[in-house]
């Protein structure tokens, strides 16, 4: 600006300054160094420009304002070059000077490293290799003291690969350098491969050419034995000029059937037999394992396996060898596993046990009321199922069953039961004893002693008797003459009584059995019938009536044309009757 009289106003140019800076906008490659101070006043105070970020234009004494810096321009040697073979020079060009060049890649500051080269002025910056990670946009930057312009991106492209690689099998098991596939199978075979730009494929197989296969995947719907073979993968950059062939032998299984496991032995017992199982599969070249219990079975000395695993030999057989056995047959991707198999072992019997029902201990003496019932049970492990049978001291029957059962108590069944189990396989039989008492009133007797007791009455009251008559013919003496003419003198008509049964009344003590038969030698009283009139002088004896029991028969009547004898005759010799004396002619 000029002196301030030129102008006609003191403040003219800073108002027209300020208009100047209302309609002067920035460049966009232009950066604004920010300033701390709204105004610089250079000279006098006519000499005043406006600088709010910065300085777009240097002061001048002659009234001109200095231009901004120029956008640079970046050049390359070539925008695209092959990886390890090329090398690339970028050139920053601007008229500006006093101004530092900087580097910016993928819109970030350059790094530097061994591979680049940066001349001394900074505006020539070289790759002297070319790497795939160099690819991207590069630009470079004119700092001033107080602004920064950028130039447009230039874009570098790299080609590479294709790198090595190799066909892969989306389904198959490798076992080295084959892969096994099972026949039925859907097998993918696929390529993955780096390379800019994207390689050309071309499959082969059995080095014939699939020409219909351009593509890094191709799919075999349901295998067959025709696709056993080695399969080839031409990989080709057209960037590049580089080819790469993968290779993959492919190897087709055969579909495994189910095995199963047969045993040549059915009859096993413990600790007195082995057994071998073998696994039985129609297929070859396959191999086999067992397992136990869903577990991989480990050989020892107790469970040995063959030299192909096809047999399995478990010697000193206990009951818990009894599985479940499996044995699985493979080959790579394919296998096949039996179904299980279980052994049945026969052991036993072992312990023979009594108890008294569920949930009681084991008992070896049991006390029990008179009358009332009574349970045992009989128990052993063994395989198969023990048979029992239960014996009495006092009887030479044999009762079968694991239960025995007396619903009514009674003296009898006082004593010691044995009970042996016995295992029809195994040939071993155990047994135990317990044994039973019997308590209650002795007031009840049992039929034996009713009939012994009877019997000793009925001796006391025929001696009676005897005696009786016997006193009575003495103390009377012979009869006279006159009486003896008439053949009977006196014949009495005992009173009839109805005598009382002498059958058991229904309220004595009865066994009832559940599955054993009534005790043998039980004493069963008859009813016998006196004769309604008797013959003879002599009175009904006073004592009272006895049971009536089976005894000895009577001694027959003598014949009427026997009268010379001198001696009366019993008529019938048995208690509770009537004697008849008959006088000598």
């Amino acid at each position: 600006m000029g002196p301030a009289d030129s102008w006609g106003h003191p403040w003219a140019g800073i108002l027209f300054s300020a208009s100047l800076f209302t309609v002067w906008s920035l460049p966009t490659a232009v950066h604004l160094i920010p300033d701390a101070h709204l105004i610089n006043t250079i000279g006098s105070e006519k000499d005043v420009i406006l600088s709010m970020f910065g300085t777009p234009w240097m002061p001048q004494t002659h009234g001109r304002c200095r231009e901004s810096l120029a956008k640079p321009t970046i050049s390359v040697s070539q925008g695209t070059a092959i990886e390890h073979r090329e090398k690339v020079t970028f050139y920053c060009d601007t008229k500006d000077v006093n101004i530092t060049i900087h580097w910016v890649a993928n819109n970030r500051p350059l790094v530097f490293h061994e591979r680049l080269q940066l001349s001394p002025d900074g505006k020539t910056l070289t790759i002297l290799t070319v790497q795939r990670e160099d690819a991207g946009n590069y630009q470079c930057e004119a700092w001033g003291a107080r602004q920064v312009q950028s130039s447009d991106p230039t874009f570098l492209m790299v080609n590479y690969g294709p790198d090595p690689t190799e066909i892969k099998l989306e389904s198959g098991v490798l076992s080295g350098e084959v892969v096994g596939v099972t026949e039925g199978s859907n097998v993918t075979f696929a390529v993955e491969v780096q390379s800019h730009p994207s390689p050309a494929f071309s499959w082969f197989f059995h080095n014939d050419s699939l020409r219909s296969l351009t593509t890094r995947t191709f799919t075999i719907h349901a295998v067959s034995r025709e696709h056993e073979g080695t399969y080839r993968c031409l990989v080709s950059n057209s960037a590049t000029h580089l080819s790469l062939l993968a290779a993959l032998k492919v190897r087709v299984l055969e579909r495994l059937a189910k095995p199963c496991i047969v045993s040549p032995s059915l009859n096993l017992q413990e600790n007195a037999s082995s057994v071998a199982l073998t696994c039985q599969t129609t297929h070859e070249r396959v191999r086999v394992q067992w397992l136990l219990k869903d577990q991989l079975l480990l050989p020892s000395k107790h469970l040995v396996l063959s030299a192909d695993n096809k047999t399995l030999v478990i010697h000193g057989l206990g009951r818990n060898d009894t599985g479940p056995y499996e044995c699985e047959v493979w080959n790579w991707g394919s296998w096949a596993r039996s179904e299980p198999f279980w052994l049945t072992i026969s052991y036993g019997p072992d312990r023979v046990d009594i108890t008294m029902g569920p949930g009681s201990g084991v008992v070896s003496d049991v006390t029990a009321e008179l009358n009332s019932s009574l349970t045992l049970q009989c128990r052993a492990e063994s395989q198969p199922g023990a048979e029992y049978r239960w014996t009495f001291e006092h009887s030479t029957t044999v009762y079968m069953g694991g239960t025995l059962t007396i619903a009514a108590l009674s003296w009898e069944h006082q004593g010691i039961y044995n009970c042996t189990a016995l295992n029809p396989l195994t040939r071993l039989a155990r047994s135990t004893l317990v044994l039973v008492r019997v308590v209650g009133s002795q007031s009840s007797w049992s039929a034996g002693a009713i009939a012994g007791i009877t019997i000793g009455i009925l001796t006391v009251i025929v001696l009676s008797t005897g005696l009786g008559c016997f006193l009575y013919i003495i103390n009377v003496g012979w009869p006279s003459k006159e009486t003896a003419e008439d053949p009977i003198h006196e014949a009495t008509t005992p009173t009839s009584e109805k005598e009382p049964d002498g059958e058991l009344s229904s309220d004595w003590p009865r066994l009832v059995y559940a599955n054993i038969p009534e005790p043998q030698g039980q004493v069963r009283v008859k009813k016998k019938e006196l004769p309604s009139e008797t013959y003879g002088g002599c009175s009904q004896s006073p004592t009272k009536p006895l049971p009536k029991l089976t005894l000895h028969p009577s001694v027959p009547t003598l014949p009427k044309g026997n009268m010379e004898s001198n001696y009366e005759v019993l008529v019938n010799p048995v208690c509770n009757i009537y004697c008849e004396m008959k006088p000598s002619i």
